[in-house]
């Protein structure tokens, strides 16, 4: 099985944008991969929302979409599967999700389970956390998904021997990484799994330099350069 990382820039507040970059990254990896891996609420971007419910409502999507729809459709189209970070709202109530959608279906949601991704000291109810870290099966394989914050908070409660992928949006400076970051990511992720795959979106708006990695048994295998739009290709057995 080979998947794609995709670090690709993405704009908050403007799904259309993003949804465009999606598309771009599967008709570019046609033929190269049977998954593409999408970073952290990458359909509206991470800073999309305003912490007032009544805004951000109608920010947030619902896997029941018209979005969704489109997305779903572009599995078969291009005959490649996706996973996806986005905003979810399901009834009144919002959440930092993952989809995977697979041959025209979403085949697993995952809801990210620590509170990270939100202004707490400025939100309410209707911005919530999810509780289930369950596998899902692709291909004949099993993984896990976590989300950012989650394997820094509850390593724990991922702990597996088979694939974990790990969406993030994660804003440091080149150099922050480069002098110890990338270390410590690679670190924590052996704390749930032997092997980890990262993957972080290029944006502007604060400045993100993207970036998508392999770790392996606590070391960075595999790597993309940082602030250039590319997906790295890597091989499952």
């Amino acid at each position: 099985m080979r998947i794609g990382l995709v670090s690709y820039r993405c704009e908050n507040r403007n799904t259309a944008f993003n949804m465009s970059q999606i598309e771009l990254a599967m008709k570019r990896s046609g033929g190269k991969a049977d998954l593409l891996c999408f970073p952290e609420a990458f359909l509206q971007g991470f800073d999309a929302l305003s912490w007032d419910y009544e805004t951000d409502k109608d920010i947030a999507l619902e896997l029941s979409s018209d979005t969704f729809a489109q997305l779903q459709s572009w599995t078969i189209r291009y005959g490649i599967s996706l996973l996806t970070g986005y905003i979810e709202k399901d009834q009144q109530k919002l959440y930092s999700s993952c989809a995977v959608i697979s041959d025209g279906r979403i085949i697993h949601n995952y809801r990210r389970i620590s509170k990270g991704w939100k202004e707490s000291s400025e939100t309410d109810s209707h911005y919530c956390e999810g509780n289930e870290t369950a596998p899902f099966s692709l291909h004949g394989r099993n993984m896990k998904i976590a989300l950012c914050g989650d394997l820094w908070e509850y390593p724990e409660r991922f702990r597996t021997d088979h694939l974990l992928i790990w969406p993030v949006y994660v804003d440091f400076t080149v150099e922050e990484w480069e002098q110890g970051m990338l270390d410590e990511y690679a670190a924590q992720a052996c704390l749930a799994a032997p092997d980890v795959l990262m993957i972080n979106p290029i944006d502007s708006n604060p400045v993100n330099h993207g970036g998508s990695f392999r770790f392996q048994n606590g070391k960075t295998a595999a790597r993309i350069p940082f602030d250039q739009e590319e997906v790295l290709f890597v091989d499952i057995p």
